[in-house]
C-alpha cells in the first residue's frame, strides 16, 4: 500500500478541518443583528459554555483515572489513544457547539431579509459541526492506524476513549436540555399561556442553552462515536477477511479508511452545492434543498466506492455492501420521517382533542409500530452483506456505508437546534412576526432532520454493534454462542433488562430536575412584580444553574453502568455469559432506542402541527394536551432513546478492551 492510502484518513481529516476553518469564518462574518439579540446570544452562550467545562472537569477525572489502569495493566500505547480519542472527541463537540451558539443570532437577523439566507446561515453553522465530527474523528484514529500499523489493541483503546465522551455527552446534555424544556413548557405554556420562548419565561434561555449542549455537543459526541466505531471495526474484520483471502491483511485494514475519506470528501462537495443552489429569496423548499446535497454526495461516494473496491480486492463486492449500507440508512431515515412527520401524526393532533391520555396512548403505539420496519431492514441488511462478502466484514462496511458521508448528514442535523434558537432569539428580541414564521419553517425541517438523523444513528448502532461483538469473539476465542448454556441464557436477560434500567435512570434523571425547574419557574412568576407584565427580568441564570447542577449529578450513574456491566458479568458470568448480555442488550436496546426516539418525534411534531393553526391551534384544549405529550416525549427522544445506542457500542468495546486484559491477569 502507498503513503496516500496509508495515511488516507490523516489526509483526509486535514482537509476537512481546513474546510472547517472556512465554514467557521462565513458563519460569522454574519451580522448578529442588534444589541438585544446579541446579549441573548450571549447569554446563550455562556451558560452553555459553563455546562461543558463543568461536564467535562468530571469527565477527565475519570477518563485519567481509567487511563492510568490502561497503562498499568495493559499499555501506555493504548492509554494514550484512550486519552486522545476522548480528548479529540471534546473538542469536535466544544467547537461545533460553540459556532451553533454564534450561528442563532445571525441566522434570526439572516432571516429578517429572506428564508434563503436564514437557510443558508443555519446549515453552515450545522455544516461546522458535521465537518468538526468527522473530520477530527477521521484525523485521530488515521493518525493511530498509521503509527502504530494498524494495531487493533491500540485503536480500541482510542474507540473506547470516544465512547466515554460520547455516553457522558449525550446523557448529562440530554439531561440539561429537558429539563430546561420541561419547566419551560409546563408553567409556560400550560399554566402561564404564553410562548416557548417569550421573554417572560424564567426557563426559557436555559432552553436554549439546553438546544446546544443536548442536541449539538451531545448528537456530535454521540456520531463521532459512531463514526469511529464503524471504522475501526471494519478495520479489523478487513485485516481478518483479506487474511482469509489471501490478500495484504494491511489492504482490509485500510479500506474502510479510504472509503471514509472519500465521504468525508464528497460531504464537503454536498456542503458547497447546498451554499451554491440556495438562493437568498423567500421561495425555496428548506427540506428538499438540504436532501439534495446529502443524495448527490452519497451518489458521488457511491461512484468512488466501486472504483477502489476493485482496486483493493479486484471485485465490486465490497461496494455493492457499503451501497446497500447506504440504502438501508436513507430507507430508515425514510421510515422514521413518516412516522414523526406523516400521516401518523396528524392522526396523533387529532386524538388531543380527546385529551392528554389519548395522546399518550397514540403516541406510545406509533413508536411501537415504528420498530418493524426498520428491524426488518437491518436484518435484511446483515443477512445480505454477509452473504455477499461471504465474511462478518461485509456487516461492518454496510455500518461503514451508513456513515461514510457524516459531514453533511450531521450538518443537516445540527441545523436544527440553530434554527430553534433563532426563533427563540427573534421571540425574546421582539422582532417582526414574519421572522418567527420563518425560523420555525426552519426548525420544523430541522425536527424531521432530526429524526432522521437518529434513525441513521440506530442503524449504524445496530450493526456496528454486530461487528463490534464478532471482534469480541475474535480477541476472546468464543467460537459460538450456545443460548442452551445457562450463563449464557442469564447473561442475555440481564443484558436485555440493561437498556430499561439505563432509560430508567435517564428519564428519572430528568423528571427530578424539571420538578426542581418547575417549581422554581412558578416562584418567579409569583415572587418577582411585573414580570408576567413585561415590566421585570427573570432570573435566568438561576433555571441554568438548576438544569447544570441536575444534570452533572445524574449523568454519572448510567454512564458508570454502561462501563461496569461487563466487568461484572465477566466476574460473575464468565466470558460466555458477557457474550451473551451483549446480545441481549444490542436487541433490546435497537427496539427501545427507535421507540423512543419515534415516539417523542411524534409527540413533538403533533404538537407543532396543532400549533400551526390546525386542530385548534394555540391555547385550544387540544394543545394543551399535546403539550403534555410533547412533554413526555422530551426525555424519551433526546435523552434516554439517543443515549441507548451508545449503551449498545459502549459495552461492547469495552468489553473488546477489558475482558481480555481481565482474562490475562486471572491467569
Amino acid at each position: 500500500m502507498s503513503f496516500i492510502t496509508n495515511m488516507s484518513g490523516v489526509i483526509a481529516g486535514a482537509i476537512g478541518m481546513i474546510f472547517t476553518v472556512f465554514l467557521t469564518f462565513k458563519v460569522l462574518e454574519k451580522d448578529p443583528g442588534n444589541e438585544k439579540m446579541v446579549k441573548i446570544s450571549n447569554a446563550v452562550q455562556v451558560g452553555a459554555k459553563a455546562f461543558l467545562i463543568s461536564e467535562y472537569k468530571i469527565l477527565y477525572i475519570i477518563v485519567v483515572l481509567f487511563a492510568l489502569f490502561l497503562g498499568i495493566v495493559n499499555s501506555w500505547a493504548m492509554a494514550f489513544a484512550f486519552v486522545f480519542g476522548a480528548t479529540l472527541s471534546v473538542l469536535a463537540g466544544y467547537f461545533g457547539m460553540t459556532i451553533a451558539t454564534r450561528a442563532n443570532t445571525r441566522t434570526a437577523q439572516a432571516a429578517t431579509k429572506s428564508l434563503g439566507s436564514a437557510l443558508k446561515v443555519a446549515f453552515n453553522g450545522g455544516a461546522v459541526m458535521g465537518m468538526t465530527v468527522s473530520s477530527l474523528g477521521l484525523l485521530g484514529l488515521g493518525t493511530i492506524f498509521y503509527f502504530t500499523k494498524a494495531d487493533a489493541v491500540i485503536m480500541s483503546g482510542y474507540s473506547m476513549g470516544a465512547s466515554f465522551v460520547a455516553l457522558f455527552a449525550r446523557v448529562g446534555g440530554g439531561i440539561f436540555t429537558k429539563a430546561a424544556d420541561v419547566g419551560a413548557d409546563l408553567v409556560g405554556k400550560t399554566e402561564a399561556n404564553i410562548p416557548e420562548d417569550d421573554p417572560r419565561n424564567p426557563a426559557t434561555i436555559a432552553d436554549n442553552v439546553g438546544d446546544n449542549v443536548g442536541d449539538v455537543a451531545g448528537m456530535g459526541a454521540d456520531l463521532y462515536e459512531s463514526y469511529v466505531g464503524s471504522i475501526f471495526s471494519a478495520s479489523v474484520l478487513g485485516s481478518v477477511f483479506a487474511m482469509n483471502n489471501n490478500i495484504d491483511h494491511f489492504s482490509g485494514a485500510v479500506f474502510p479508511f479510504v472509503v471514509t475519506a472519500f465521504g468525508l470528501l464528497t460531504a464537503i462537495f454536498g456542503i458547497i452545492f447546498v451554499n451554491l443552489t440556495v438562493k437568498d429569496k423567500e421561495n425555496i423548499d428548506p427540506s428538499k434543498m438540504l436532501h439534495m446535497g446529502t443524495y448527490l454526495a452519497n451518489i458521488i461516494e457511491v461512484i468512488i466506492v466501486f472504483i477502489i473496491s476493485k482496486i483493493f480486492f479486484g471485485g465490486y463486492r465490497a461496494a455493492v455492501v457499503i451501497t446497500l449500507g447506504m440504502l438501508i440508512g436513507i430507507i430508515i431515515g425514510s421510515v422514521t420521517e413518516y412516522y414523526t412527520a406523516k400521516k401518523p401524526v396528524e392522526k396523533l393532533a387529532k386524538s388531543a382533542n380527546s385529551g392528554a391520555a389519548p395522546v399518550i396512548i397514540s403516541g406510545i403505539a406509533i413508536g411501537m409500530e415504528s420498530t418493524a420496519i426498520p428491524v426488518i431492514l437491518i436484518a435484511v441488511g446483515t443477512i445480505l452483506s454477509y452473504t455477499i462478502m461471504g465474511d462478518l466484514f461485509g456487516i461492518a462496511l454496510a455500518g461503514v456505508g451508513m456513515l461514510a458521508t457524516l459531514g453533511v448528514t450531521l450538518a443537516i442535523d445540527a441545523y436544527g437546534p440553530i434554527a430553534d434558537n433563532a426563533g427563540g432569539i427573534a421571540e425574546m428580541a421582539h422582532l417582526d412576526p414574519e421572522v418567527r414564521k420563518k425560523t420555525d419553517l426552519l426548525d420544523a425541517v430541522g425536527n424531521t432532520t432530526a429524526a432522521i438523523g437518529k434513525g441513521f444513528a440506530i442503524g449504524s448502532a445496530a450493526l456496528t454493534a454486530l461487528a463490534l461483538f464478532a471482534s469480541f469473539t475474535q480477541v476472546t476465542g468464543i467460537s459460538a454462542v450456545d443460548l442452551t448454556q445457562t450463563t449464557v441464557f442469564i447473561g442475555t436477560l440481564i443484558g436485555a433488562m440493561l437498556p430499561f434500567l439505563f432509560s430508567s435512570m435517564a428519564m428519572n434523571a430528568v423528571g427530578d430536575s424539571a420538578n426542581v425547574m418547575v417549581q422554581e419557574v412558578r416562584r418567579q412568576f409569583k415572587e418577582i412584580p411585573g414580570l408576567m407584565e413585561g415590566k421585570a427580568e427573570p432570573d435566568y441564570a438561576k433555571c441554568v444553574s438548576i438544569a447544570t447542577n441536575g444534570a452533572l449529578r445524574k449523568m454519572i450513574m448510567p454512564s458508570v453502568l454502561a462501563v461496569l456491566s461487563p466487568i461484572i458479568g465477566y466476574y460473575l458470568i464468565g466470558i460466555t455469559g458477557v457474550a451473551g448480555m451483549l446480545v441481549g442488550t444490542t436487541v433490546s436496546g435497537v427496539m427501545l432506542a427507535i421507540f423512543m426516539s419515534n415516539s417523542g418525534g411524534a409527540w413533538d411534531n403533533a404538537k407543532k402541527y396543532i400549533e400551526s393553526g390546525k386542530e385548534g391551534g394555540k391555547g385550544s384544549m387540544a394543545h394543551k394536551a399535546s403539550v403534555i405529550g410533547d412533554t413526555v416525549g422530551d426525555p424519551f427522544k433526546d435523552t434516554a432513546g439517543p443515549a441507548i445506542n451508545i449503551l449498545i457500542k459502549l459495552m461492547s468495546i469495552v468489553s473488546i478492551v477489558i475482558i481480555p486484559i481481565l482474562m490475562r491477569l486471572g491467569k
